[in-house]
């Protein structure tokens, strides 16, 4: 008869669903998910909005993101994707450029000749460059511009960079800049020739969220949300809302920082914890809102102008339509910021109304008057800091606390957060931890 394992798994993204969905195959463990926010789904889940659910923060899949397409497929919603044509384009200088080609790069004003000239040639090498790691020691500010040239840097990339990362943008390592490129490149129909496909599904990633609970609930898994877990400790125990529950095997999901909040007090954890606190990461802010009004033409626009207030600007609805919201257009307007800083605290009406006047200069004909519903969401550790010592800094899916194991962004080093790399890592520990037990 097989012992049985208790197994606590800390946070409800899809990291935690999909380890517990994993350790579930095996009857003999006893698994409780626990969720500090009232809802599963992470940086994924759901709000109403328009008559159906839309994700907190912007979300869609790329034709590369093998493992979580091959889970919608296991959980019977393959019917439920629809792959849809991007559009991009980019603000600068008080215009929208079209960017979806290389023709659009070779129009691309902002930038010299020879700079589009230079971007295009480095983005094919980037395309086809499969060996990242002799880039992970080089900061992308510096390859760029020795790539691209300072006109290049100074209208497309220096922006970005600034936008995702802040005040570290000229930290940040080569090798992650590499793994946005190529994920992107290789997103294209026609086997990288055509249009960018991105995949979107009917009824939001709330579909998946809904999906997984019902599966989970169905093996036996217990499933608590509005439960926070306040210390962990070397004898296999979680002090959950006030109560001491014992484990065998405990699986945090959330950002390093946190983790080692919770652990032991002493010298034995002491390193431990500085290696953890050690990944730093950035907030984020969306405001989602709905409009009569179409604005522009595009469904992801990098807004690039240097005292732009945000980093992006998505027209929902210009990727997947407006059939599913009523008849009206659904926006985000995101930024990456410090938790600590003023923007990130500001009131939700004073952010509003510094967001909403500079997208009237983006489109001169917006009337914040005609918005209708209106949502922010703020997430204090939203994107770690990857720098060119990152690689020394990620933490192992076993820590040094008896029982007690790690996985989340920190350690997909170099791709970026997203709901692909949360369900390979969910199983990737997943098999990790049922292989110790054996």
């Amino acid at each position: 008869m097989s012992h049985t394992r208790t197994i606590l798994i800390v946070g409800g993204g899809f990291t935690g669903l999909t380890a517990a969905l994993r350790l579930a195959a095996d009857p003999a463990n006893k698994i409780t998910l626990v969720e500090s926010a009232p809802q599963l789904g992470g940086l994924a889940a759901g709000f109403p909005l328009a008559g159906t659910s839309l994700e907190k923060t912007y979300h869609h899949l790329f034709l590369t993101d093998t493992s979580i397409l091959d889970l919608v497929r296991e959980l019977g919603l393959a019917d439920r994707l629809m792959w849809c044509d991007s559009s991009v384009g980019v603000f600068r200088d008080g215009r929208i450029y079209a960017f979806k080609t290389p023709q659009d790069l070779l129009r691309f004003d902002p930038c010299s000749f020879p700079g589009r000239w230079r971007t295009g040639l480095t983005a094919l090498y980037l395309k086809h460059q499969k060996n990242w790691r002799g880039l992970a020691a080089v900061t992308a500010h510096d390859w760029m511009t020795r790539a691209c040239g300072a006109s290049a840097m100074a209208s497309i990339w220096t922006p970005l960079l600034k936008g995702k990362f802040d005040r570290h943008y000229q930290n940040v390592s080569m090798a992650w800049l590499w793994a946005r490129i190529h994920t992107r490149a290789n997103s294209r129909s026609g086997g990288g020739g055509g249009s960018e496909k991105l995949g979107y599904f009917r009824g939001g990633f709330n579909v998946v969220t809904t999906a997984l609970e019902a599966e989970l609930r169905r093996r036996g898994v217990t499933l608590r949300t509005g439960a926070t877990v306040s210390a962990i400790s070397a004898e296999r125990t979680a002090v959950i809302n006030g109560e001491t529950v014992a484990f065998d095997d405990c699986l945090f999901t959330g950002p390093s920082p946190a983790l080692a909040r919770l652990l032991p007090a002493g010298e034995a954890y002491r390193a431990y914890a500085g290696q953890l606190c050690r990944v730093e990461y950035l907030g984020a802010v969306c405001l989602v809102f709905t409009s009569d009004q179409d604005l522009g033409n595009y469904y992801w626009v990098n807004v690039n102008a240097p005292d732009a207030p945000f980093l992006v600007f998505l027209n929902h609805t210009r990727l997947v339509g407006r059939e599913t919201y009523g008849g009206r257009h659904v926006y985000y307007i995101g930024a990456y910021l410090d938790p600590e800083g003023e923007v990130f605290g500001l009131p939700d009406a004073a952010l509003k109304a510094r967001w909403f006047a500079y997208l009237q200069r983006m489109f001169p004909e917006f009337e914040a008057g005609r918005v209708g519903e209106q949502h922010v969401f703020r997430f204090r550790a939203a994107q770690h800091i990857v720098d060119t010592q990152y690689a020394a800094k990620i933490p192992d899916y076993r820590t040094p606390v008896p029982g007690v194991w790690l996985a989340n962004f920190s350690q997909i080093f170099p791709e970026d957060r997203g709901t692909n790399f949360a369900v390979r890592e969910g199983e990737k520990v997943a098999r990790l931890i049922l292989a110790a037990a054996r």
